[in-house]
């Protein structure tokens, strides 16, 4: 049987919104989009002993998710969400957490050597326990897996040390302009031009793909010696929670399920733009979005 394991691997957390508590964390949600293309998604992560550890794994059940999620005697965590008026998200990251503290289990070992693609971030290696197991992962996946790095830059939770690591370890990396921006002046490279840093960082750190996002200015996929550009659709914005994972985990499983870089980045901007008219990060996405659209 065609093996169809993919790994969301790192925070997994309750995004405090205006509205209510809803189950996130950029790794889960990544895996619960890899999942609704019929691959095998796991969520893997540490949750703690208590009431909303339990709710933590009951919501990623609900949604249909697959996991691997240590019980870690830390709280389970929590992030308090604020929007503006466009909906765009901020996030007050709670230190301390279960995801900050995943063991390298002989069961989250197993999952590792039959991954097809594995996705994960800077956030969850702001800890030294998490950050060994992330790269004790990495390091277990078969030879030919994607490894994405999605980096997700959050506050001040993040080194150059991690950065330049996370990247010797990846095979693709998602990155949105901002990120990108902040990348630049860490790493010293000059001038504002996007285009020009993202080829500089595909050949430095010698990657099969660089994704990059520019919210309503459009999206990239750079590959050696390609690249695609498209637009991102105008909707109304619900909010913005999710919608980079939604990108990442739809053009993650559609390049696995045989599709070019062009038509797999397609399905993806469909798929972002659909998430952004949604509350929460993990809405269902209509079947016809699961094909490239054309315009």
């Amino acid at each position: 049987m065609e093996n169809k394991i993919i790994a969301g691997l790192g925070e997994a957390l309750w995004d405090c919104l205006p509205e209510g508590r809803k189950i996130g964390g950029a790794p889960a949600n990544f895996a619960y989009h890899a999942s609704q293309f019929g691959f095998d998604a796991y969520a893997v992560s540490a949750v703690g002993t208590d009431e909303l550890g339990d709710e933590t794994i009951e919501a990623l059940k609900g949604n249909g998710l697959k996991m691997v999620m240590p019980r870690v005697d830390f709280p389970t965590g929590q992030v308090k969400v604020t929007l503006d008026e466009d909906g765009v998200a901020t996030y007050d990251i709670k230190e301390g957490s279960a995801w900050d503290n995943i063991p390298f289990t002989p069961e989250i070992e197993a999952l590792a050597k039959q991954c097809r693609a594995v996705c994960f971030g800077s956030l969850a290696q702001r800890n030294e326990v998490s950050r060994n197991t992330i790269y004790r992962f990495l390091d277990a996946t078969p030879k030919d897996c994607m490894r994405i790095f999605d980096i997700n830059l959050r506050q001040n939770f993040y080194t150059k040390e991690t950065i330049v690591e996370s990247l010797k370890h990846a095979t693709v990396l998602k990155i949105n302009d901002e990120e990108l921006v902040t990348l630049g002046r860490l790493f010293g490279y000059p001038g504002p031009d996007l285009e020009n840093k993202c080829w500089l960082i595909l050949g430095k750190y010698n990657l099969d793909m660089l994704i990059l996002t520019c919210g309503v200015n459009g999206s990239y996929v750079f590959s050696k010696g390609a690249m695609s550009y498209l637009d991102t659709p105008q909707v109304e914005v619900a909010d913005t929670v999710g919608a980079g994972d939604s990108f990442t985990g739809s053009f993650v499983a559609s390049i696995l399920s045989g599709r070019t870089v062009a038509e797999a980045h397609r399905i993806a901007v469909g798929v972002s733009a659909f998430v952004c008219t949604q509350k929460g990060a993990m809405p269902k996405i209509p079947e016809a979005l699961k094909t490239p659209q054309t315009k």
